[in-house]
């Protein structure tokens, strides 16, 4: 879906997350429709292959909670917040660790909650909108990583409840729930022998998502045109939820 679609002229949008990925996809897409974005991304030169021309970069980790404190505090104005930032198997570790179960929790999920704590006070003058990104391991096992399909199931509830706790001030919170998307972070699972072959027999579709198949969901979410729609997250996934075998 084109962004030329929708319009967001002027509006603000932070995107974590938004220097590579569906994160970058996403913060194109808002871009290309009119929007002033900031990303974020762990480098801190902001050195990255991914186009990030006319936006504004950030370096933040998601566990340093003064920098988030100081990100937040340098927005003037916020009307989009797309929580986009996350990881699995952290430094090439093993969810299967206690460590690395807890740092994945504390990037994906507890860093998605205090920046859009940190946040907050911006939303509240704009009305504005918070899109999370999910996962199809909200809902179904995958071994391999037991910390991302926790914290990406939290995400589906935290969605829901700050979409009750904030609508009294016009705020909307919803959440995308990706399938198989081509990254650099489902790189090893295309890469692994047959597994790829069992992803697509799984798929309705039958290919591989790419970002930008993110990005016209996650425009109308934000948009007015989703103005009735709030604690809801949409499975982007080419069919694969509703396929049981």
């Amino acid at each position: 879906m084109s962004a030329c679609r929708f319009d967001f002229s002027d509006a603000h949008v932070l995107v974590t997350g938004g220097s590579n990925g569906i994160g970058h996809a996403i913060a194109v897409a808002f871009r290309e429709a009119g929007a002033r974005v900031t990303v974020t991304g762990t480098r801190a030169d902001g050195r990255y292959e991914s186009d990030l021309d006319k936006m504004t970069y950030r370096a933040l980790e998601m566990r340093d909670k003064a920098a988030i404190a100081e990100l937040a505090a340098s927005l003037a104005r916020l009307d989009v917040l797309v929580n986009a930032a996350g990881t699995a198997n952290p430094d090439g570790g093993s969810e299967h660790d206690p460590d690395v179960f807890e740092k994945t929790l504390a990037i994906n999920l507890a860093g998605t909650f205090r920046v859009a704590q940190a946040v907050l006070p911006r939303l509240k003058e704009s009305r504005g909108s918070v899109l999370n990104i999910a996962s199809m391991t909200s809902y179904s096992a995958f071994a391999p990583v037991p910390g991302y399909g926790a914290s990406k199931a939290a995400i589906v509830q935290l969605t829901k409840t700050l979409a009750e706790a904030w609508a009294p001030f016009g705020i909307r919170v919803n959440a995308l729930a990706p399938g198989w998307i081509r990254t650099k972070l489902t790189a090893p699972v295309e890469a692994a022998p047959g597994f790829g072959d069992r992803i697509l027999a799984h798929t309705p579709m039958k290919r591989w998502g790419e970002p930008e198949d993110l990005a016209g969901p996650a425009l109308f979410l934000a948009s007015p045109a989703a103005g009735f729609v709030t604690g809801q997250t949409l499975p982007v996934c080419g069919g694969f939820s509703v396929v049981m075998m």
